[in-house]
């Protein structure tokens, strides 16, 4: 069973716009609503691949209700631990040339409910995958992932890091089965600006030699490279397409990398491009059908 933690999750308040400056008034050709979340996404992406997982964090107030009930509607099985204070928060995405994120706090996740989710994930046994994803809340240190995966050492349980700068270098005294780091994340860690494959996949050679299993950077259209725990290297170029939304490709990825990896790297790389490029040819997270026609239309 995959399990996924979103900490921090969110619903994501969509504005579409012809033009966006700031101290201007404008309206909006259209909005919408989704759930948000880094794991949330990975789940939602797994269970329209009819891949079973369980999708656990914590939500509070009326827009965690709200949060819960979406993710019921789309068929996401969780087991969410509620907060007594606060909110869910609601993060705004703007699109209009560009996008423009406004991402909010968060509850507060007291100690006391961070160990109600150690418990249940105490309950997980080896077999199980584990994705760790997303941003930490100010509530709690930035070694969180890394705590997780200290508790679960001995349970033999495969953890998946999406994380950014020290969250995801608290993992990798852990040995994470895969981490996904982007470009610019990878270049945040190198401390130096990567463009070549050459210098990319030397970047992430260190993350590798420092404990991390398979590192996927993600590169937005030029495609993924893969660094396989075998040693290995796999380069694969993006899906033509008409790029409309990055929120959520890379969560997307990681899920569909998951999806094919009982087939083997290069079919978990396939997939988790084609289901990173379904969801940034789209306004929301990619569709079943789109995903495998990209998947299978691969030359």
């Amino acid at each position: 069973m995959i399990y996924t933690v979103t900490l921090n999750p969110s619903l994501d308040y969509h504005l579409y716009l012809t033009a966006l400056s700031v101290g201007n008034v404008y309206r909006t050709q259209h909005t919408g609503i989704t759930f948000g979340g880094k794991g949330i996404n990975v789940s939602v992406i797994l269970s329209r691949l009819g891949i079973p997982n369980t999708a656990l964090g914590f939500v509070a107030g009326f827009t965690g209700d709200e949060l819960c009930a979406r993710l019921t509607e789309a068929g996401v099985r969780q087991d969410m631990i509620r907060l007594e204070n606060g909110y869910t928060r609601i993060n705004v995405k703007l699109h209009a040339a560009d996008e423009t994120e406004i991402n909010a706090a968060g509850a507060t996740v007291t100690s006391d409910a961070m160990e109600v989710l150690l418990g249940k994930l105490e309950l997980l046994n080896g077999g199980d995958e584990l994705v760790l994803s997303g941003s930490i809340p100010p509530s709690l240190p930035i070694a969180a992932y890394g705590n997780i995966m200290a508790r679960l050492k001995s349970k033999g349980v495969r953890c998946v890091v999406d994380a950014e700068g020290d969250a995801l270098l608290a993992t990798l005294p852990y040995a994470p089965f895969l981490i996904k780091p982007n470009l610019h994340e990878l270049s945040m860690l190198a401390r130096e600006r990567l463009t070549t494959d050459a210098e990319i996949i030397s970047a992430a050679r260190g993350l590798q030699a420092r404990g991390a299993q398979n590192v996927l950077i993600s590169l937005g259209a030029r495609g993924a490279i893969l660094l396989d725990a075998d040693g290995g290297c796999h380069i694969a170029p993006a899906f033509v397409g008409n790029p409309v939304n990055t929120v959520g490709a890379g969560d997307s990825m990681v899920a569909g990398f998951l999806a094919g990896l009982p087939e083997g790297y290069e079919s978990a790389l396939r997939m988790g491009l084609a289901a990173g490029c379904a969801t940034a040819f789209a306004e929301g997270l990619g569709e079943k059908e789109t995903i495998l026609a990209l998947y299978h239309n691969r030359s």
